[in-house]
């Protein structure tokens, strides 16, 4: 199969998207959270000079949606996720519309598309020339995970792995997220490579070094349940940046302590 893969990054959002060269046309996973980066998509489209066949959307964190009708406007393109992928999507887009919103500002879509073309577990797509085969991962990063495998060694990961960032784990799936982890490391073969949803793409140590950071956050906000108690994250902030010592989403891996001290919390009682 001939096809190229150009990764996206976004300059308002560290996000990634991804525009897939296939023979008879562009296939783009994911498609940005801001009206900005979103345009950078649309503008590798335009420059490369073949028609747009399809989107593929990896998980429902609006980082990886939101931004889609800059991208396509009301053009009738495929948009292809789970089906448990877009019920979350939809189930939730109200939610993040009234928390992320606000926190983007004019950067925010307010109108946003969802997908329209809804696969299940172990289904192939054929978009642009290229055939896409999806394996639903379940809860983990977000509540909903899917990993979209382009050949045998090339995946469009999604959130499973952040390459150099910090993570998000407010949404308290981590047991989830470290059992996926454990799970491919035993399955993908070692020559593997990773197109993520923040950072460079990597091979499959990415995978140790995401369980790695998750259980390192885990436990320091454990053992800082005090401090987190009286409203300091420091401690939490500190043993993070020891393990990773970057300011890249480090918001995400903030807006993270409270929720996971409220789970680790009733889980004590």
């Amino acid at each position: 199969m001939t096809y190229r893969i150009d990764r996206i990054a976004g300059r308002v959002m560290p996000v990634n998207a991804f525009v897939v060269h296939g023979p008879d046309g562009l296939v783009v996973v994911d498609g940005m959270l801001t009206t900005s980066d979103a345009a950078l998509v649309r503008q590798a489209v335009d420059e490369a000079g073949a028609s747009l066949a399809g989107v593929v959307i990896t998980h429902p964190h609006p980082d990886h949606y939101a931004g889609l009708w800059h991208l396509i406007g009301d053009d009738d393109v495929p948009i292809v996720a789970t089906r448990a992928v877009d019920e979350v999507i939809r189930r939730d887009d109200a939610i993040k519309n009234d928390i992320v919103g606000p926190m983007m500002g004019a950067e925010w879509p307010t109108t946003r598309r969802f997908p329209n073309q809804l696969v299940d577990d172990g289904d192939e797509v054929r978009l642009g020339g290229l055939t896409l085969e999806v394996e639903e991962l379940g809860p983990g990063e977000s509540p909903f995970d899917s990993l979209w495998h382009l050949d045998p060694v090339t995946l469009f990961a999604g959130d499973i792995v952040y390459n150099g960032m910090h993570a998000y784990l407010a949404d308290g799936h981590w047991e989830g997220w470290l059992a996926t982890l454990s799970r491919l490391e035993r399955r993908l073969p070692a020559d593997v490579t990773l197109h993520v949803g923040h950072g460079p793409a990597g091979g499959k140590e990415q995978l140790a070094t995401q369980r790695r950071y998750i259980e390192t956050f885990v436990a320091a906000v454990a053992e800082h349940s005090g401090a987190i108690d009286a409203g300091d994250h420091t401690p939490v902030v500190a043993a993070m940046k020891e393990l990773l010592p970057s300011d890249d989403l480090l918001f995400l891996m903030e807006l993270s302590i409270e929720p996971v001290h409220a789970v680790l919390t009733a889980q004590a009682r």
